[in-house]
């Protein structure tokens, strides 16, 4: 009997288009024969199903159902392609997990924990894990330039928080534009993170469960022909991004071996991909994604078919895994 799959998409951040891509990249992809998909679109707004004739039918959020043409359907399972809130910080997670419906991401607290950038850095340095010298700032806050500086230097980066796709990202290199990199990032959230500057190759390794174990993806390096991977490297082309990387042997061991170990530290489970800089032979983790894209352009699935992973399998796997927890 074939299973029915709820794929969530949109979300309430700036990264709703880029969700809605990946959604409908899921949509094409899985088998007809195997599964009933449907297309869940969720907004601030409204959650609803979307037929193929884009007409709208509202989600019950009671029990997560749809009715159409006076048939209730119910789902077996959730493929989680919202990236950013509510999809990658926890709350679908806790969602579907109180009304008993499995989902492909990661558990409710992992996601929280791996979207809070400053948290998640934070609970990794105990393990040894380098992060890049950095700078915390709420809303509110009082603005000193010159303990910023004098913390991070410069250039640095200034990030919002909770945010993805480079969305509220400034490099700045001069102490007077501080500010305006600030409140850029504060329209994003209410954190920011101001972090040094890190000048080496920069690596994406995706870690992954395949069939029960835990596995890391080919290396993707990134060369951006920005001043650094924003939104236009990542989803503009401007942007190389070569799998498998062009790094020694010696990186390339390091890399796998400590995104292996931050996913099984954190307990993660489905996709992830995180993404290190190198500073004098040492892998500096930046951050890592839960609902990373999953376009046809997009990095991870470009590292599972180097590894000989169809998109098919991949996406096939992470509904098999989700049902088997």
């Amino acid at each position: 009997m074939k299973k029915n799959i709820a794929i969530i998409m949109g979300g309430y951040s700036s990264e709703y288009g880029i969700s809605l891509k990946s959604g409908n990249m899921v949509y094409d992809t899985l088998s007809k024969e195997k599964y009933n998909a449907y297309r869940i679109h969720i907004f601030k707004d409204k959650w609803v199903f979307v037929n193929d004739m884009d007409e709208e039918f509202p989600v019950d959020k009671n029990d997560f159902s749809v009715l159409v043409n006076a048939t209730k359907i119910t789902f077996d399972c959730v493929f989680n392609a919202i990236h950013g809130s509510p999809g990658e910080d926890g709350y679908m997670q806790a969602y579907f997990k109180l009304i008993g419906i499995p989902q492909t991401s990661c558990n409710m607290y992992q996601a929280a924990l791996t979207f809070n950038k400053r948290d998640f850095l934070s609970t990794l340095k105990p393990y040894g894990i380098k992060t890049a010298e950095s700078f915390y700032l709420n809303l509110g806050d009082v603005v000193n330039e010159n303990a910023i500086v004098a913390k991070v230097g410069l250039p640095c980066f200034v990030k919002a928080n909770k945010a993805g796709s480079s969305f509220g990202i400034s490099k700045v290199y001069k102490k007077e534009d501080l500010i305006a990199a600030i409140e850029k990032s504060f329209k994003e959230d209410d954190e920011i993170i101001i972090e040094e500057f890190l000048d080496g190759t920069e690596v994406s390794v995706g870690v992954i469960s395949y069939k029960g174990k835990t596995t890391v993806l080919p290396i993707t390096e990134i060369v951006s022909e920005n001043d650094f991977f924003d939104y236009a490297a990542k989803y503009e082309g401007k942007s190389q991004e070569i799998t498998p990387a062009r790094i020694s042997e010696d990186y390339k061991i390091k890399a796998e071996t400590l995104a292996k170990k931050i996913y099984e530290v954190t307990g993660m489970t489905g996709f992830s991909r995180s993404e290190f800089i190198f500073k004098n032979d040492e892998p500096y983790l930046l951050e890592m994604n839960t609902v990373p894209g999953l376009t046809k352009e997009s990095i991870l699935p470009q590292q599972a078919a180097k590894a000989g992973i169809s998109m098919e399998a991949l996406f096939d796997n992470a509904i098999e895994e989700a049902m088997s927890k």
